[in-house]
């Protein structure tokens, strides 16, 4: 069964200008991450193509991406970063679309910026129908619990969008009583919205120094996931190099491929490579790289 990872981060320590993330300190991460390196990694678990996600709220990073991906087939589309509220974010846009292997872009709370604060900005929500009119993808990043009421208010202003919540297992719910009520209505809302799709990434967890591989411990959470979003709308995403702070890539993949696999091929295959089709709209640059 052929693989699509939607989620790893390409990234080179080694240029002129260095780059804003990995820090420098961190020794399992500081590494240069390219399609050579994830190759070697990935290919042996099936993965015939992957997006890469920004890392680096450098404008010219887009461009360095791009440059990188054209050389390598394995990557079949980006996941940029522009500030949606900015007076330039139209004219960046325009650039980059031109691009086929531009997919979208990622906003989050992440280079300092306040997620929930923008969703009341009408730049912003301007910003977002502008995405959603040009046919492009809107990833989110680092949830919290303030997160399902602000992507409903994303989703009610621009219909059409299409909307893909990262790292969805990392999050912990409220556990207040009311907090934790509006939270889950809020996911079941967004549940029932064909445009909104779940990365099952970052499910791994530390937990008392050590990190289980036992696809039981997290069955729970993904049972919960999976539950409201249904089989047409969960992606892989690995989350490389990242993921290498929790575990191997082989770990990684193995704890999701355990999972969905025993719910039966065809679902399966929705994980794995399917929905990433109807969430991001890459096309294939290789033979391995399947149809929809």
């Amino acid at each position: 069964m052929p693989v699509i990872d939607t989620h790893i981060h390409l990234f080179d320590i080694n240029r002129p200008q260095g780059v804003p993330w990995p820090p420098k300190d961190n020794a399992v991460l500081y590494k240069t991450a390219l399609p050579s390196r994830y190759r070697k990694l990935a290919e042996p678990h099936g993965i015939v193509g992957a997006i890469e996600v920004e890392c680096s709220p450098w404008l010219e990073d887009n461009q360095w991406v791009l440059d990188v991906m054209a050389k390598e087939d394995i990557m079949v589309g980006t996941i940029g970063d522009l500030e949606l509220e900015k007076p330039d974010f139209a004219r960046n846009l325009e650039r980059f679309r031109k691009n086929p292997l531009f997919l979208g872009i990622r906003y989050g709370n992440l280079w300092g910026r306040d997620f929930h604060a923008r969703v009341s900005d009408p730049a912003f929500i301007a910003g977002i129908k502008r995405l959603a009119d040009a046919g492009l993808t809107l990833d989110t990043a680092n949830p919290n619990p303030l997160l399902t009421a602000d992507l409903l208010r994303l989703t009610n202003a621009a219909p059409g969008l299409r909307l893909v919540i990262d790292h969805l297992p990392q999050l912990n719910p409220p556990t207040g009583a009311a907090a934790r009520k509006a939270y889950e209505a809020g996911l079941a809302e967004l549940g029932r919205n064909p445009n909104v799709f779940v990365k099952i990434s970052e499910v791994l967890r530390r937990v008392d120094g050590r990190v289980p591989k036992d696809v039981a411990f997290y069955k729970d959470r993904l049972d919960h996931l999976f539950g409201v979003f249904g089989e047409d709308r969960v992606l892989f995403g690995s989350d490389w190099p990242n993921s290498d702070t929790w575990a191997p890539y082989g770990d990684v993949f193995g704890v999701v491929h355990e999972y969905f696999t025993a719910k039966g091929r065809a679902v399966a295959e929705k994980y794995f490579w399917r929905n990433s089709i109807r969430a991001y709209r890459w096309k294939p640059r290789n033979a391995r790289q399947p149809r929809g």
